[in-house]
């Protein structure tokens, strides 16, 4: 491929090796940004030509110690896969306040061994409700509460000097009413028109909704949303002051391209691909998880990539576990999409597995998932800034003799507290009348028993520790949402500020202030508990090189019904992962982890002694034990 006239102008005034290797990485990935625009418009060829001028300008401008960074990242393509990647996710203002706060309260996460650092929706929103950051009104200004664009590329530069990568949200869907493009398109702009879907009348908006499901039912009903202004009805999934993007408009991508590696030349590592599930449109369809979303992905990574390979893109899929893995490239799109997935259902089995204290239907569903691609990985959690979805898989459950709809009300039931005997304190967020499903907001420890009545304390503690051993253990990175490794309770005052009372979600995104941070050093304290806790969990995984991404996971279907059994395989040895989702002691014949691998197993998690009794070996309540 030679390079486009535009591009070639912007590389003259370069050194002759970096115009070698912006030439030499063109030359390796001009195809996957062809084949990918190709897929997506008319014009494949002037598309194509237009990225790789964006790119070669982000090039140009890319700093010394970026390109360096660039380097590393090429020699060690797999680093984002390795143990040591342990993850930590906050909203800045509700972690330091500012920015630079930030970056003046780093020992804490560093001590708790995070090396992975998601910073919550920081670009500047529409003012008032903005869905928590995420109706962006500039994707080229930070928040002025939180500091300035410089102050980012300051905070990246630290973070990056303590080992940590950051990583920063980009909304792909929708932007926000108050947007200049989405101004202008209500001032007429026929071209800024274009960049949305705008329709005068209900006909094709009602055509989209016979098969449109609805995201916020409770404040949001429907996909549309009649603008004033216009007097013409707006695509509006989720609120009527987000407007959804045109991805079928080329100059949309474009757009969306120079957004990402001006990012990218800032210093962040990993860009999280919000909402990215709903881009593309398609009548008679939910309009989630089409084929062209995935070559959107592929042409805005390659372009990053000819200017930035050290960025990596993560994708917001919540979505069901048949659609989850494309996000991370399959057939055509096999490493050249999003590096890094969210394994949502891995979440959704660990609470299910503790309330019902059976790990039947989790073993079935996560043993039938496919291995992720070689380049690939997840992130795994037990818990994230938003509320929990009961993504149960009716066909998962009828394998197992449950239905779908009955077990996803037991789950909304036990971790709101309202089943008998539950100690959860959750509540309830969305509820959907027409279908009964009920999604839960709480934290951690809120939902394990230790929340703000203490039902189940002891236990609480136990849940917590399992919950992240598991999350810690599948493969890929962890990433403890904050206030979890404090053991929030959540926050009683939620409901008082500005925009918030109508989204109880809020109530687990607490705000961790330095005292709630100095009582992790109080012993005896549930911070000191918790964070060392899940501090251990992070140290031990950094020392076991099977715990690597690439190695497969393999889950045992027929295990006692208490026990999740896990091994993963790799060249330096076997791993084996046993974790017992009950409050009673539960079996495990030796012979097990003989036959998978371990002749002579030692507990490396908690140290504890594997000692059998007539061949069998009996795991404590809400154990969790890593065997090598």
């Amino acid at each position: 491929m030679a390079l486009p006239e535009a591009a070639r102008d912007i590389l003259s005034e370069l050194p002759e090796h970096r115009r070698t290797s912006f030439e030499l990485r063109l030359e390796q990935w001009w195809p996957d940004l062809h084949d990918a625009v190709t897929a997506l418009y008319d014009d494949p060829d002037e598309v194509a030509a237009g990225l790789t001028s964006l790119a070669a300008s982000a090039f140009a401008e890319r700093a010394e110690d970026l390109h360096l960074l660039d380097e590393r990242r090429l020699l060690e393509p797999d680093w984002f896969q390795r143990p040591d990647m342990f993850g930590y996710a906050c909203y800045v203002d509700r972690y330091a306040a500012t920015l630079k706060g930030l970056g003046e309260r780093l020992d804490h996460l560093t001590d708790l061994g995070v090396t992975y650092l998601h910073l919550m929706p920081l670009l500047k929103p529409r003012p008032g409700d903005n869905d928590g950051g995420y109706a962006v009104m500039d994707f080229g200004v930070v928040r002025p509460d939180l500091g300035t664009t410089e102050d980012l590329r300051d905070l990246a530069t630290t973070l990056r000097s303590r080992g940590i990568s950051p990583v920063v949200d980009l909304v792909l869907n929708h932007v926000a009413r108050e947007h200049e493009w989405a101004e202008k398109a209500r001032a007429g702009d026929a071209r800024y028109r274009d960049y949305f879907h705008i329709y005068p009348s209900r006909d094709t908006p009602d055509a989209y909704e016979r098969t449109l499901p609805e995201v916020f039912p409770d404040f949001a009903p429907g996909s549309f949303t009649l603008d004033p202004e216009l007097n013409e009805w707006v695509w509006t999934t989720f609120n009527e002051w987000q407007w959804d993007l045109n991805w079928s408009n080329p100059s949309v991508l474009l757009e969306f391209a120079e957004i990402v590696m001006n990012l990218a030349n800032l210093g962040i590592e990993v860009l999280r691909l919000d909402a990215i599930a709903f881009l593309w449109k398609r009548i008679g369809t939910n309009c989630q998880n089409q084929p062209e979303v995935h070559a959107i992905t592929q042409a805005l990574r390659t372009a990053c990539r000819l200017a930035a390979p050290a960025t990596l893109f993560k994708a917001e899929a919540i979505v069901g576990p048949r659609d989850l893995m494309p996000y991370l490239g399959i057939g055509r799109h096999t490493g050249r999409v999003s590096d890094i997935a969210y394994h949502n259902s891995l979440m959704v089995q660990i609470w299910s597995m503790l309330a019902s204290g059976s790990t039947d239907l989790a073993r079935h569903a996560l043993a039938a998932l496919p291995p992720t691609p070689p380049s690939g990985t997840w992130v795994t959690y037990v818990r994230c800034h938003d509320d929990i979805g009961w993504a149960i898989d009716d066909d998962d459950a009828a394998s197992r003799g449950l239905t779908g709809v009955g077990h996803r009300h037991f789950l909304a039931d036990w971790y709101s507290g309202e089943f008998d005997g539950s100690w959860s304190e959750g509540v309830v967020f969305q509820h959907n009348k027409d279908t009964g499903d009920r999604r839960i907001s709480g934290t951690a420890a809120a939902l394990s028993g230790l929340g703000p009545s203490r039902k189940d304390p002891e236990r609480g503690f136990a849940r917590i520790f399992l919950a992240h051993a598991i999350v810690s253990a599948w493969g890929g990175i962890p990433v403890v949402w904050s206030g979890d490794e404090i053991g929030s309770p959540g926050d009683p005052d939620w409901a008082s500020e500005p925009g918030h009372a109508e989204d109880n979600r809020w109530i687990h995104r607490p705000r961790v202030t330095d005292d709630d941070r100095a009582k992790r050093f109080e012993r005896g304290s549930d911070a000191q508990r918790v964070f060392d806790g899940i501090a251990h969990i992070a140290r031990v995984r950094k020392g076991l090189p099977m715990l690597h991404s690439e190695a497969p996971v393999r889950v045992l279907t027929d295990s006692d019904d208490g026990l999740l059994v896990l091994q993963r395989r790799h060249p330096s040895g076997t791993f084996v992962g046993v974790f017992n989702v009950t409050a009673d002691t539960r079996p495990l014949a030796r012979a097990v982890l003989f036959e998978l691998g371990l002749t002579d197993p030692r507990e490396v998690l908690s140290g504890h002694e594997l000692v059998d009794r007539d061949g069998t070996l009996w795991v404590p309540p809400y154990a969790a034990w890593w065997a090598i």
